[in-house]
């Protein structure tokens, strides 16, 4: 399965637990907590559209770009154990066409040879794809980290009772979107750190 895609499925999952971030803590203009006998309290609700807010935030799109990398690290290591693999093979069936092994020791070293080679991939490739994994977890968890801290501050300053996700109703008055304002927010806190090379 393509790990980039992975990711997605996973930051959105994740980001199904966040559904709505609830602020107990109100800023100091906020609605009183005692209200007068039979009142109601009006919440402060706004939304944010997930897709764009993934596709615009920076450090998504960062994490997209390396899972992307490292999918096709795997695919290429895939592809070149496999020609390894498979090269080998077409040698041992010219060989044993042409009458070149000269007894049954020999062939059956060759065939030692090709099932180690085949053990050795799968486990190589194995083992890299179970870091990758680790890495798409990690990722997703620092993802949904950090819009998850950032929507608790931004809710608690401006005083929303709830954020929403704006796939979790079927209708939600547009003048209620503050995708772009969380966006732009997230984008100025987040310091891209460059990897060594």
């Amino acid at each position: 399965m393509n790990f980039a895609k992975k990711l997605t499925n996973c930051v959105l999952a994740t980001m199904m637990f966040l559904g709505a971030v609830s602020c107990n803590d109100k800023p100091e203009n906020a609605k009183p907590a005692n209200l007068p006998k039979g009142a109601t309290e009006q919440l402060t609700i706004r939304y944010v559209d997930e897709d764009t807010l993934l596709s615009q935030y920076n450090l998504a799109k960062d994490i997209n770009e390396a899972m992307l990398r490292r999918q096709n690290q795997f695919d290429a290591a895939q592809q070149q154990r496999g020609n390894e693999i498979n090269k080998f093979g077409s040698a041992m069936q010219q060989k044993y066409k042409n009458n070149g092994y000269l007894n049954e020791e020999s062939l059956n070293a060759d065939q030692a040879k090709l099932q180690k080679m085949q053990s050795d991939a799968q486990n190589y490739l194995g083992t890299m794809q179970q870091s990758i994994q680790n890495e798409m977890t990690q990722n997703s968890q620092q993802l949904t980290d950090s819009i998850s801290n950032f929507m608790k501050e931004y809710a608690k300053k401006k005083g929303y009772d709830m954020v929403l996700r704006k796939s979790a109703s079927f209708y939600i008055d547009p003048k209620l979107d503050i995708t772009k304002e969380v966006v732009d927010g997230l984008n100025k806190r987040y310091n891209k750190v460059e990897k060594k090379k």
